[in-house]
């Protein structure tokens, strides 16, 4: 018993002696630095500075180290000391080569390979499935740029950035979308004509598209691509109805410069820095 309680004592003595202890230079370098930047601050807000050019999509983590030691870069109109130098976001001025450089926006931009029997919409009142069961982690406010029909599958994008989308669905901007229709019957020239040039529907004359016929081994049904720069209610099912063919089936195969890839019906995926950038070109936001 007096053992252990001897023990005891030793044990506490010596756990004291290790609190008084100064600590070590790099445990306290750390300590520091966290009460700086706690981990409950965004960690958008401030990082290093090669991290930082790389996420804007400046070049490689690598290349970017390069590009600061060769004085390419600028932090305020000031050379930095390092690639490990500090820059804020929002706050600082960070310039490659006279260019000031920015983050994305913090907004979600999501491509969805739109499946079969499912309907664009976020609330449904009579059970039917909808595109957002199959990107279940969106964010309330994410919407579906532009609609899709049920029945028809392919590219959609969705996104909380509602300038963009307002954007890519308005006819000023003519943001191209590509389909692949499947229709009874072949149309013959005169037909693809009008497709091209524009057919008269109830809500008015559609604009020039482009059009062509696909190979197909099919004996009693086309394939047609059509590109449109306008987008309306069903209107690739009107226009091919307007020149006697009846739509089977539809699939949107690019929309703007987004194609689905490898995507099966269903899946999804965030864009890329590069792509948002390019989206946002499209219509005038980034230059």
């Amino acid at each position: 018993m007096a053992l252990t309680t001897m023990c005891l004592t030793m044990l506490r003595r010596t756990m004291i002696h290790r609190k008084s202890l100064p600590q070590p230079p790099r445990a306290k370098q750390k300590w520091e630095m966290a009460k700086r930047h706690p981990t409950t601050a965004d960690p958008n807000d401030r990082m290093r500075l090669n991290r930082f050019l790389a996420r804007a999509g400046v070049a490689s983590r690598r290349r970017c180290d390069e590009l600061i030691a060769a004085g390419s870069v600028r932090v305020n109109g000031k050379l930095p000391s390092g690639p490990g130098d500090r820059v804020h976001s929002t706050q600082d001025r960070v310039q490659v080569d006279g260019k000031t450089i920015h983050l994305p926006t913090r907004h979600e931009y999501i491509l969805l390979h739109k499946r079969r029997d499912t309907i664009v919409t976020r609330h449904e009142q009579r059970g039917r499935s909808t595109v957002f069961e199959d990107v279940p982690d969106s964010r309330p406010a994410t919407v579906a740029v532009g609609r899709l029909d049920r029945d028809t599958t392919g590219v959609l994008l969705l996104t909380d950035d509602g300038e963009l989308a307002y954007r890519l669905t308005h006819p000023k901007y003519g943001v191209a979308k590509r389909y692949v229709a499947v229709v009874e019957g072949f149309p013959n020239e005169g037909a693809v004509i009008k497709l091209a040039r524009g057919v008269e529907l109830e809500d008015g004359p559609t604009a020039p598209a482009d059009i062509r016929l696909l190979p197909t081994q099919d004996r009693r049904r086309a394939r047609i691509e059509l590109i449109l720069h306008e987008g309306r209610k069903h209107q690739v099912k009107r226009m091919c109805l307007a020149v006697g063919h009846k739509v089977r089936s539809l699939r949107r195969a690019s929309f703007a410069s987004m194609e689905v890839g490898d995507l099966r019906p269903g899946q999804h995926r965030r864009l890329r820095i590069d792509e948002i950038r390019r989206l946002r070109r499209q219509v005038g936001l980034d230059k």
